[in-house]
């Protein structure tokens, strides 16, 4: 047995001190604690139980303990025992419960059984359980990256997904350390920052029963449960958990690539009502969860998910903001998206608030002060905050980009004052409030919902296979299936579908603002028109590296639309532009009638920045038949094909060293065609 001292309440979790471990738990109603420790893994009873003094390890609404001489890799648990009223209070507390501690730095969940602790409630021993960490590592001289926020071109992964497919090639399939091994791929594709799917320690088995059943499971990672630890199934050693995050962090950031997390703190894995206590609703339900005035068994729900974190409660909204300020000073993270963030705009009742705590507390942490902060603008009940959120930090997810661009580029006219408003920066939603173009993260697509090759293939979701009767996943696509439905066997539909993938990339690294790339969509990667595989941990879910191979084409030519962007400095402007600085016109070189109802041409002029920079010239022909425009003349500069979407690689994209003067002062676009054109000085300058 380990020697006890009272300990200390702060900091909460297991801490190295002194000759030994602090531990310090949160619980407000709590009427006793009792700390339980384990040897290993593979323990089914703990060595040592020690049960909390209330006069001596119990401070305001901590509970805390020092054991002396605790080795780091011991796992632990925690009981509390306090008052049982669901209906009246709230409260949950259940003393033959064991939960995991919600600050614990790394978690075991091998003996975690979801449906047998909802089935059964309190079961010996099958907790997830924490483990204590020694901090030692080595970050090698390590700094956060700190880039412009201009300069940003985001990929969106998921880190399972990856490399877990047996064409990956990768030493360790589904892992941080696999991830590493692909970092060339990234390198040599352009992308500054990798925004990660879930890698908060989350519940693989939150599934609806008709899932779980069909042998499916919680592949996304939308079930968060432990906020400050890197989830164990992307470990390949259990006992190095948070070395292999950071080890991937920092060969990312040796690369010259951020590290941002999507993160989830709207509702966690416990779920509503029926759902298992698993760590917060067994130390203080009627702190962390939005609960029903009239009934407090109830949850309110405004993720869709079961239950909705109490974000701005004082306590929560400290705990949120301890936890992402955790994340880059120890973990050396980049920034944050965070999963429908509007959700984090509410009350304890659920009301939007003008000014939400959490919200601005984040917008005005020091710590923070370089990250980068994404919303996801809003939430499963409603709201809608697309241009609103506070601060001058926080980005969006700009929906308005997404929608306005898809409906566009598949064809619908009488969208050119929105296109162009979308490409210039979305003005009409960040300029009157101080904002900028940096504000827009614009997205064609991303994990939630189609894959770029499904967008230009599918009118339908078909997502029969998640077992839910195809009554998941969004029905508003906004997606064009160029005529057939799904795989199709005609050369002719199988171009357009490639020019209309190839329009969506040239029109993403054309716009003002942060572009962000889903993976594998430079790769043509299809879902079989499933919009929703937020279950799917197969090939569904993967992305197949022979890929790379079959269209090559479309990976070279989204690389050098990357490549083109970062030679323009005039494509990556923090401030909106001016009318000297871009100018629109239609076919004949006339302004856009942008009231024009059936309109689907229209181009753009961008002038170069300080004499050095070539000017650019962007051609949009989204509708079904051919059009010619008058090209713009510029005195000392000719125009030179940079890129053109319906031609055959390689002559879709022309390297910069490859362009020849056009000697003509019009040129042909075929119908769903855009056409990129570089300057070529010829004054000799």
């Amino acid at each position: 047995m380990y020697p006890v001292r009272p300990g200390r309440r702060y900091p909460p979790g297991a801490s190295v001190v002194d000759h030994g471990i602090n531990f310090s738990i949160y619980s407000r109603h709590a009427t006793g604690a009792t700390l339980l420790l384990y040897a290993d893994a593979a323990a089914k009873t703990p060595f040592q139980v020690i049960a909390l003094d209330p006069e001596v390890n119990h401070t305001f609404f901590s509970w805390h303990v020092q054991v002396v001489g605790l080795p780091p890799g011991t796992r632990y648990t925690w009981r509390m025992q306090g008052p049982h009223d669901p209906v009246g209070h709230g409260w949950l507390f259940d003393g033959d419960v064991e939960l995991v501690d919600p600050w614990a730095r790394a978690v075991d969940t091998r003996r975690w059984d979801r449906a047998r602790r909802c089935r059964e409630g309190a079961q010996a021993h099958d907790s997830i359980r924490g483990i204590v960490l020694a901090d030692d590592y080595d970050w090698e001289g390590d700094q956060l990256l700190r880039m412009p926020s201009q300069e940003m071109i985001i990929y969106e992964l998921h880190v399972g997904g990856f490399t877990r497919h047996p064409s990956a090639g990768v030493a360790h399939p589904g892992s941080f350390l696999g991830l590493v091994e692909k970092i060339p791929y990234l390198r040599s594709l352009g992308v500054t920052h990798v925004e990660l799917l879930p890698v908060m320690a989350f519940d693989e088995q939150d599934v609806p029963e008709p899932v779980g059943a069909a042998g499916l499971s919680n592949f996304w990672g939308y079930s968060t449960h432990s906020f400050f630890a890197p989830h164990p199934g992307y470990c390949v050693d259990p006992e190095r958990q948070r070395d292999e995050f950071r080890d991937l962090v920092k060969a990312l950031h040796r690369a010259g690539i951020g590290v941002l997390l999507d993160v989830v703190f709207n509702h966690t894995a416990e779920g509503g009502q029926g759902g298992p206590l698993i760590n917060f609703k067994g130390i203080g339900n009627e702190t962390f969860y939005m609960l029903d005035a009239a009934d407090r068994s109830r949850y309110l729900d405004f993720t869709g998910c079961g239950n909705t974190v109490n974000a701005n409660h004082p306590f929560m909204a400290r705990f949120i903001i301890d936890c992402l300020e955790y994340w880059v000073r120890e973990m050396h993270v980049d920034g944050f998206r965070f999963d429908l963030a509007s959700a984090m705009a509410r009350d304890e009742n659920g009301v939007p608030m003008h000014h939400p705590p959490v919200l601005w507390g984040i917008e005005l942490s020091d710590v923070l002060a370089g990250s980068k902060i994404i919303a996801e603008a809003w939430d499963a009940a409603g709201l809608y905050h697309v241009g609103s959120f506070p601060g001058y930090r926080w980005m969006e997810w700009n929906g308005r980009y997404r929608d306005d661009l898809r409906r566009a580029v598949r064809g619908d006219g009488g969208l050119i004052d929105q296109v162009a408003t979308r490409i210039a920066g979305s003005s009409d939603l960040y300029q009157g409030n101080l904002r900028h173009p940096i504000n827009s993260i614009n997205f064609i697509t991303c994990h939630d919902g189609f894959t770029l090759l499904d967008l230009v293939s599918c009118d339908k979701k078909a997502n029969a296979p998640n077992h839910e009767g195809n009554r998941d996943g969004c029905a508003h696509n906004l997606s064009w299936n160029c005529g057939a439905e799904g795989p199709c066997n005609s050369p002719a539909i199988l171009a357009l579908r490639r020019r209309q993938a190839k329009n969506f990339m040239a029109v993403l690294f054309l716009s003002q603002g942060i572009p962000m790339l889903n993976a594998g969509d430079e790769l043509l990667r299809s879902a079989a028109c499933n919009n929703n595989t937020w279950c799917q941990d197969n090939a569904l879910g993967w992305i197949d590296w022979s890929l790379a191979e079959r269209n090559a084409d479309m990976l070279r030519f989204v690389r050098g639309m990357i490549a083109l962007r970062k030679r323009h400095p005039s494509l990556r402007r923090r401030q909106f532009l001016s009318h000297r600085e871009i100018e629109w016109f239609g076919p004949e070189g006339e302004a856009p009638d942008w009231n024009a109802e059936d309109a689907r041409e229209l181009a753009f002029t961008l002038h170069g920045r300080g004499g050095e920079e070539p000017p650019l010239h962007a051609v949009f022909n989204f509708g079904a038949g051919a059009c010619t425009f008058v090209l713009p003349t510029l005195p000392g500069w000719s125009w030179a094909v940079a890129a053109r979407t319906w031609a055959r690689s390689p002559q879709d994209l022309v390297e910069r060293s490859d362009q020849r003067p056009l000697s003509r002062s019009r040129v042909g676009v075929p119908a769903h065609g855009v056409l990129v054109l570089e300057g070529i000085r010829t004054d000799g300058g």
